[in-house]
């Protein structure tokens, strides 16, 4: 019974495995952060997420359920938005 070939350990070929095997399994990079100290966390989050969206980034999000019950997160989303659109 003839036994299934070894994958080398060493050298380019597994250099290269193991960079395709990597890059397929890429985990999402965490929600970017902003120097916002002394606002409240919704004022953080809604200008964390208007500013993402005014630069079409992957972390771009508009909870309009909250921008409607919560005037913090409301004001930081526009906040945001607004100043991130200008840049």
């Amino acid at each position: 019974m003839a036994t299934a070939p070894q994958l080398p350990t060493t050298g380019p070929r597994w250099a290269l495995s193991l960079r395709r095997v990597c890059s397929s399994h890429r985990v999402k990079a965490t929600r970017p952060t902003y120097n916002l100290a002394g606002y409240p966390p919704a004022v953080k989050e809604g200008y964390i997420d208007g500013c993402e969206t005014a630069k079409h980034s992957q972390y771009a999000h508009k909870d309009t359920k909250r921008m409607a019950e919560d005037p913090q997160y409301s004001m930081g989303w526009n906040d945001g938005f607004g100043i991130c659109k200008k840049k």
